[in-house]
């Protein structure tokens, strides 16, 4: 695996990520990947401030997303991972455990959530073992967080669920995302509102 550049933001306000699509068939080509063009569309349409990408397509060997996922953090610099694939149950599925062995610190919540909100949807998302941690080296620090595989899923965990009249009826991960970038030294990233609204305490909003 070649290393990455250093990753420049275009703007102090540019979050920098990195998207991996786990999978052995899309990284063989026997299909198409579908999981980071969902990343990025939704990524590109949710946010204020356009991000710049760095993506991966790998195969499920637990080394292999181990090293992926550190060098998207400490060579490329990005302030937020997303994974896709990998998180079931299956004896190849192993996002969740290569990403606990580069975490310094657990975040157990945006799994819990995640699975909270597939679980109104279908009964197999307690099979689901999305896990999401902080990873943290000297002067930087990123949030890595494991999604599932397919888009529509990617798209409901991140933003919600909202009934006809755009009522929240469950608040997706990514209304926490921005305040946790912030809590760790990253950039102060914003969304549009009518996609997820990035929630923060009164005093870490800024005044525009």
């Amino acid at each position: 695996m070649s290393v990455s550049t250093r990753l420049v933001r275009n703007h102090p306000d540019q979050l920098l990520v990195g998207l991996v699509s786990v999978s052995d068939r899309a990284s063989s080509g026997t299909y198409e990947d579908q999981g980071i063009p969902a990343l990025q569309s939704w990524l590109t349409e949710a946010l204020t401030e356009a991000p710049q990408f760095q993506s991966r397509l790998i195969p499920d060997e637990p080394a292999l997303i181990s090293e992926t996922l550190i060098d998207l953090v400490d060579n490329a610099g990005c302030d937020l991972v997303l994974t896709t694939g990998g998180t079931g149950p299956a004896r190849r599925d192993c996002t969740p455990e290569a990403t606990l062995a580069v975490a310094t610190r657990e975040m157990p919540g945006f799994g819990e959530q995640m699975r909270q909100i597939s679980l109104r949807f279908v009964p197999t998302a307690i099979l689901s073992r999305q896990v999401a941690v902080i990873r943290e080296t000297t002067g930087h620090a990123a949030l890595i967080i494991n999604l599932p595989g397919q888009p529509k899923a990617i798209k409901e965990t991140l933003e919600g669920l909202k009934d006809a009249e755009g009522k929240v009826l469950a608040a997706g991960i990514f209304a926490a995302v921005p305040y946790c970038i912030d809590l760790i030294g990253g950039p102060y990233v914003d969304t549009h509102d009518y996609i997820v609204r990035a929630f923060r305490p009164k005093s870490a909003v800024r005044v525009k």
